[in-house]
């Protein structure tokens, strides 16, 4: 199979990805995160693509022009370890090459539990995402927190510009990823912004989530989707 670039947002909801990953770079400057993303995807469309259990590739540059989202949809954590020792390290290498001193920050393991849609077929214009993070390993506590958060979310009124959120849950155990899909960095700044009823405002279910047993911190990030690679045709 061919490599090819699609502008096409993922779904991340299909149900053949058995093993989400998401993983961020540092780069330091604008200029340096524009010379990455060229850099990977002339690496990965000169080469076939390496498996048919990769659905799709996506890179996103942060709206602080330093660090880069990548987020690949596996079909299990098996098929990206046969990756790993077959096809990774010269990827790796020639984009190292083209862009020296790049950052690799970590790689984290995912499961996708729940997703919530308010506009069917809009585009979005950013991807904001909320990295939280829980004291020890408790799957159950993650999956109860974020039944929570949809409770809180069903008790308002949709903030303008909310298109969907997508939950993962950590493998490790202590980690929930929402990748939460927005019309633009604008909308999503409003809506954090307003003043009594901005995102987590003061109802007693977003103080349900924001005070749960064992929650150590959240990080927020917006970002831009700045290249899809996805299998192509017989080549």
């Amino acid at each position: 199979m061919t490599t090819r670039r699609t502008n096409r947002h993922p779904d991340l909801a299909d149900p053949r990805i058995g093993a989400p990953f998401f993983s961020t770079w540092r780069v330091g400057t604008p200029e340096r995160q524009a010379r990455t993303v060229e850099a990977i995807a002339h690496t990965w469309e000169r080469r076939a693509w390496p498996s048919r259990d990769l659905l799709g590739y996506h890179v996103y540059a942060g709206e602080d022009g330093d660090t880069l989202l990548h987020y690949s949809q596996w079909a299990s954590e098996g098929a990206y370890e046969a990756f790993v020792k077959t096809h990774r390290q010269e990827r790796v290498d020639e984009i190292d090459t083209a862009v020296p001193g790049i950052e690799r920050v970590g790689l984290h393991r995912y499961r996708h539990y729940r997703s919530g849609t308010r506009e069917d077929g809009a585009v979005p214009g950013c991807v904001v995402i909320v990295d939280v993070e829980f004291e020890g390993a408790d799957p159950e506590r993650l999956r109860e927190w974020v039944d929570a958060v949809f409770e809180a979310l069903d008790g308002e009124e949709p903030h303008p510009g909310g298109i969907a959120a997508h939950f993962h849950l950590g493998v490790e155990g202590n980690r929930v990823l929402n990748y939460a899909e927005w019309e633009s960095a604008r909308a999503h700044a409003d809506a954090l912004a307003a003043p009594g009823e901005g995102i987590g405002s003061g109802s007693a279910a977003w103080r349900r989530v924001q005070t749960w047993p064992g929650l150590k911190g959240s990080t927020v990030r917006r970002y831009e989707h700045a290249l899809g690679l996805v299998p192509g045709g017989a080549g």
